[in-house]
């Protein structure tokens, strides 16, 4: 698309656009014979980027250097992002990984965020830290760096049209970044979300879920020594509030994706009405 296009598309002044191009080399349209600019998408969403980073009260430089130009540029595709937060975190390269973080949320939808790069990369990251290629305390940086960013997107218990959900993990439990993903995309898919986090008491949970009126529990495992101590308490809840759907997750629980966990009560019409 020619730069007034993209212009009215993004708000942005074809002078800004220029601009951008010319000093800090954040665009690369391509020229047609005439000379005349033709921007693609990548282009485009690159200026939306910008346009989120200056709302946050970056200055066009300082958001210029993060998403990069030219070699130092950050993918704009999921797989490829998600490769760069493993080997940035791999190389201990803090700076380039919370850049990658923002660029998945600012290109991409939320769901395709977590599915296609955040929770790939977390993934590989735990593998490298099991085969001694990474040390804890980058997993547990990068872990913490994506924790931020999800819980950020949540907006508290609000009651949403499909019901209202408590999340937690079990006792003792207290990696949580992937039930954080489940609770932004339930809340997302219209549910009202009450996440409790890590290392959270059954009984009480439960408690709370019944004051709430919430019809589905969430727990989420990482640990098989906490699974398997979680479900004795888990089987008295199920007793006690039998209307109360609980819902297992996480790999201790050999649980379904986060994705596939919402499609499913999507599906079911669990919690509407």
């Amino acid at each position: 698309m020619n730069i007034q296009a993209v212009a009215l598309r993004t708000g942005v002044p074809a002078a800004t656009l220029r601009k951008w191009e010319q000093r800090y080399g954040v665009l690369t349209p391509e020229r047609t014979p005439g000379s005349h600019r033709r921007y693609s998408e990548r282009d485009v969403a690159r200026v939306e980027w910008l346009q989120a980073r200056l709302a946050e009260g970056y200055r066009i430089g300082e958001a210029a250097r993060l998403i990069g130009s030219g070699a130092n540029a950050l993918p704009d595709d999921p797989d490829r992002l998600a490769d760069e937060i493993v080997a940035a975190t791999a190389s201990r390269s803090f700076e380039r990984m919370a850049q990658a973080i923002d660029q998945a949320f600012a290109l991409f939808p939320l769901e395709l965020a977590i599915t296609h790069v955040v929770e790939p990369a977390l993934k590989r990251v735990g593998e490298l830290w099991k085969s001694g290629e990474a040390r804890v305390v980058d997993e547990h940086f990068l872990t913490e760096l994506a924790s931020g960013k999800v819980r950020g997107l949540l907006d508290g218990a609000i009651a949403g049209p499909r019901g209202r959900a408590v999340l937690l993990c079990v006792p003792g439990e207290r990696h949580d970044v992937g039930l954080l993903s489940l609770a932004v995309l339930l809340h997302a898919d219209g549910w009202g979300v009450v996440y409790l986090g890590p290392d959270t008491p059954l009984e009480e949970a439960a408690e709370l879920a019944h004051a709430r009126g919430a019809r589905a529990l969430f727990v989420s495992a990482t640990m098989k020594e906490h699974a398997d101590a979680a479900e004795a308490s888990l089987k008295d809840v199920a007793e006690r509030y039998p209307d109360l759907e609980i819902v297992r997750g996480g790999a201790a629980f050999g649980g379904e994706t986060a994705t596939a966990t919402v499609e499913r009560f999507r599906r079911a019409g669990a919690g509407v009405g």
